[in-house]
């Protein structure tokens, strides 16, 4: 709702006369003698006329004026916490539902026009007098029924106004902003909303004294910049006279607020002036607070003028010293029956009324702390004593003094605490922020557990369960930091007694949570965390899902973070298998996969963590355990597969070759394990990983058929390998990932011997067939390179002496022990794959698109049979050399390689038993490029 409204009042005495007026036999006036152009403000009227050349200046000198400010506003130090880091807080803190507004008496816009007998100068001092007055009468603008966050988007408008009518050189429209919003800081209407109220306009006031003070001193800045630490003399006339010009006008306003927040804003400018400025300004502008009724109101003034000082001028001390005294004098306002009438009205309870106060008397004090001598807050703290029963500032005291110097004096607070009325100013809230200062600071050793007693008596009686656990949460890390488990262990009960009855917990989800972390903090022995009695039952009052999930994950980091060495202590691994089992049972359907995925690296390094030494059977019955929990988060089953294998592992290589009997129904136990497991997956790759891994670990613990059965699950599956498979969200050919898997299942043939009764050779001829019948990708060399592969396998196998084998298994070396019969199989499956091979380049020949394809597969043969052939078979070398050609025909085989493959021709040559390889590299031609 809009409503506008026109008010004028009279105009000012003398404001019309004309020039001959002044010199009637009446009287004169002050105001009327303000008109013969002798006051200060017409003293300057030639000096406006030059301000707008000064604003053009202004735009290519503001980052240069920017880079200047910030550099003057580091006059304190880092450890000092801003006004910026305590803004949100306050808004966050300070809110309403009731419905605000907010009230502009903007001034009329109207032209002036001159009166004709009137001089020039008096004609100017007259209009901006009438001006000045029109700051504070004229137009009225009133917004009605604004929720909290539209009062927030009204004033930021206005905050843009105001830097949109400086932009266009309207300084007194700009002027009028900051004074109609200063004036909103009368209005306690809403008292509850009154602390972020007081944050919003300050951050308008915070804006113009930035342009004001950049205006000035652009001034300044021609020829050159002013340096940071210049003085009085370093400014030229006309930025003086701007300066002056702005405070004659804001001490125009009739007005104590807006005069008092608008000069406190513009108050660095008092460095153009003279070099005391600032140190006479601020004692003044402090006196003038006095004059301000509403306590609340002048509370958050001398926090303003106290924030202003601190940025300009920290040094001065006094200043803030005596806006604190005169806030400890105005303490009994507070109970005047004014302020109480209001609270009624406002159905405000006075301890509620009293946080209100709470930001101001932190800043004041925070700035009076900060690098005080120690005197000086003892000063401090005696003055609060003498008041007696200030609950209010007792509270502000231990927020704002160093942690340190309330530690040390902890029991003296303490005092102070129980002396106050616990009506005004509930005393939880006193020893919440005790505790704050001693999370922060060790009191002294002796006193550590009174000062435990005496809070805890306070705190375990607080009947609001919202209100105790935020009390109780501060003391933990207290208790936590200086005590047992045992007295941990009482608060989590105490914890627990107050905050079970009706489900409070459910309303209090942040702060045990955070209970949770100052435990994990201080207690990184997991054994004596879970032997607490209170603190898996203080892990079931969180019953809503997403909370309890991020508990847990909480506690498994610290576990996988802290917990150095393995362990296989029970207590550890029932509640750690409670924790990962809640993790888990959290997924479902519409888990993210990065979630997943988190969890499941969490419940993995657990598992990791997991050493029964060696009593193999009983790890091996945590994996069946923890494979039936975990069963839906498959890095998990495949990391127990791992562990598993290498539990199999381990016990080859304790028993040191003697494979017992037991020793051999554990492995199958192993194998058995694994292969019931690797099915569950729904990664084709992890399954085919895991088949050939299992059946590795069996063949080196000497189970053939355990072994046999996982390499035959393997070669059987190739078939369901999609061509296509999503990697990071992406799709990607999966023919890279089947040849690096077949090359490696190669490799393990060699060892693994055939079975009596499928004939010889049987595992390569069903990985040959199943790459025969496998659909592979269009144009894709993939099936042939898998045939060049499977030959030096061949080759290898028809060997008198592999070339590697596995303790205590006959190899078919020892099996077949160079049966003729043996040796025709592989040569027969030989010419079968280079049969297929050879067909493949003719057909890659007739296809005028690919040469570079034949030439790459020509010599890839070529190098397997040099490395692997016998060219002292006629064929076969003629084979070598045509290979070698094809490869060479088209230009595309890398020259550096073909050098260096004939150099290593040459020098193999050399060796006795290779004369004959002399007579193939004759023929064997470098094919220059064109």
């Amino acid at each position: 709702m809009v409503t506008d409204t026109k008010t004028r009042r009279g105009a000012r005495k003398g404001s019309t006369s004309s020039s001959s007026s002044s010199s009637s036999s009446a009287p004169a006036d002050p105001l009327s003698s303000m008109l013969d152009g002798t006051d200060p403000l017409s003293m300057f009227a030639a000096a406006s006329a030059s301000e707008t050349p000064a604003m053009s200046h202004s735009s290519s000198t503001g980052d240069l004026g920017r880079k200047r400010r910030e550099k003057e506003e580091e006059v304190v130090g880092p450890d000092f916490e801003h006004w910026l880091s305590k803004r949100g807080e306050i808004l966050a803190r300070f809110t309403t539902t009731e419905k605000l507004s907010i009230n502009l008496f903007m001034g009329s816009d109207r032209g002036k026009a001159l009166s004709p007998g009137s001089s020039a100068v008096s004609e100017k001092v007259r209009t901006r007098l009438e001006e000045l007055d029109d700051l504070e009468e004229g137009s009225q603008r009133e917004l009605l029924n604004l929720s909290q966050q539209d009062y927030a988007n009204r004033i930021e408008e206005l905050n843009q106004s105001l830097k949109e009518a400086w932009a266009s050189d309207q300084k007194v429209k700009a002027l009028k902003i900051v004074i109609q919003c200063s004036k909103l800081l009368s209005d306690t209407s809403v008292i509850q909303f009154y602390p972020s109220k007081f944050v919003l306009i300050t951050d308008i006031l915070d804006t113009f004294g930035r342009l004001v003070y950049d205006r000035i001193w652009t001034m300044c800045s021609d020829p050159r910049p002013l340096p940071d630490g210049f003085t009085v003399e370093d400014v030229n006339d006309t930025a003086k006279e701007t300066c002056l010009n702005w405070f004659f006008k804001i001490a125009s306003i009739r007005e104590l607020l807006p005069r008092l927040y608008v000069e406190a804003a513009i108050l660095k400018c008092n460095r153009f002036l003279n070099k005391s400025g600032i140190q006479e300004t601020l004692p003044r502008l402090t006196a003038m607070i006095r004059g301000i009724g509403d306590p609340l109101v002048a509370a958050y003034a001398r926090a303003y003028l106290c924030r202003v000082g601190m940025e300009v001028a920290p040094h001065l001390k006094d200043s803030l010293n005596r806006n604190f005294f005169d806030l400890l004098s105005t303490f009994k306002q507070i109970s005047a029956e004014s302020v109480q009438n209001q609270l009624v009205l406002q159905r405000v309870e006075v301890p509620e009324y009293l946080t209100l106060y709470s930001p101001a008397i932190n800043w004041i004090l925070q700035c009076i702390a900060y690098r005080a001598p120690e005197p000086l807050l003892t000063e401090m703290m005696e003055r609060c004593k003498t008041l007696g029963n200030n609950a209010l500032l007792l509270n502000s005291v231990m927020r704002a003094f160093r942690p340190e110097f309330v530690a040390v004096r902890a029991t003296d607070f303490i005092s102070m605490i129980k002396e106050c009325d616990e009506s005004g100013f509930p005393k939880h809230l006193l020893f919440g922020s005790l505790g704050r200062s001693l999370a922060c600071a060790d009191p002294p050793e002796s006193e550590r557990l009174t000062i435990l007693n005496e809070a805890w008596k306070v705190i375990t009686k607080v009947r609001s369960p919202q209100d105790y656990v935020n009390c109780a949460e501060i003391w933990v890390e207290f208790t936590c930091r200086h005590f047992t488990k045992r007295e941990v262990n009482t608060v989590l009960a105490d914890i627990i007694k107050h905050m079970t009855p009706d489900r409070a917990f459910e309303d209090a989800y942040p702060q045990l949570q955070s209970v949770i972390r100052k435990i994990l903090t201080y207690f990184h022995d997991f054994s004596l965390l879970f032997s607490m009695e209170r603190f898996l039952p203080f892990l079931d009052m969180f019953q809503k899902d997403s909370v309890r999930v991020e508990v847990c994950k909480s506690i498994m980091e610290v576990f996988i973070k802290h917990q150095v060495e393995l362990t296989r202590d029970p207590v550890i691994l029932n509640a750690m298998l409670h924790i990962c089992k809640t993790m888990h049972d959290s997924v479902n359907a519409l888990t993210l996969e990065d979630e997943k995925r988190s969890l499941a690296l969490l419940i993995i390094g657990f598992i990791r963590m997991v050493s029964f030494g060696r009593d193999f059977e009983q790890q091996l019955s945590f994996c069946v355990e923890a494979r039936a929990t975990f069963c839906n988060l498959e890095p998990v089953l495949v990391q127990l597969i791992h562990t598993v294998n290498q539990l199999a592992m381990e016990t080859l290589r304790v028993v040191r070759g003697s494979h017992s009997r037991k020793t051999a129904a554990f492995v199958r136990a192993c194998a058995a394990y694994s292969f019931i497991t690797i099915p569950s997956l729904s990664s084709i790759f992890s399954r085919l990983s895991l088949y050939l891994l299992s059946g590795q670990v069996a063949l080196a613990n000497q189970c053939l058929s355990q072994s046999d059965a996982f390499l035959q699950a393997a070669v059987s599956i190739l078939p369901e390998v999609p061509r296509s498979i999503s990697i990071e969200g992406k799709l990607r050919s999966s023919e890279s990932f089947l040849l690096d898997f077949i090359n490696n299942f190669l490799a393990t043939l060699l060892v693994v011997p055939d079975h009596p009764e499928h004939g010889v050779l049987y595992l390569v001829r069903g990985l040959l067939n199943m790459v025969q019948d496998y659909t592979w990708e269009d144009n894709s060399d993939a099936k042939v390179r898998v045939y060049i592969s499977a030959l030096p396998l061949l080759a290898a196998m028809s060997q008198e002496t592999y070339l590697y084998s596995i303790p205590k298994v006959d190899s078919n070396e020892t099996l077949y022990g160079g049966d003729p019969k043996f040796l025709t199989e592989i040569n027969k499956l030989c010419e079968t794959l280079i049969g297929q091979i050879l067909d493949h380049l003719k057909a890659l020949g007739r296809d005028e698109q690919s040469p570079r394809r034949q030439g790459a597969l020509a010599f890839s043969l070529f190098g397997v049979l040099l490395a692997h052939g016998d060219l002292r078979n006629n064929k076969l070398s003629q084979l070598s050399v045509n290979l070698w050609n094809l490869s060479h025909k088209h230009g595309y085989c890398e020259t550096r390689i073909s050098v260096r493959t004939l150099e290593y021709i040459k020098h193999q040559a050399q060796q006795p038993d290779m004369v004959h390889l002399s007579d193939t590299v004759q023929r064997l031609a470098l094919q220059s490029r064109t």
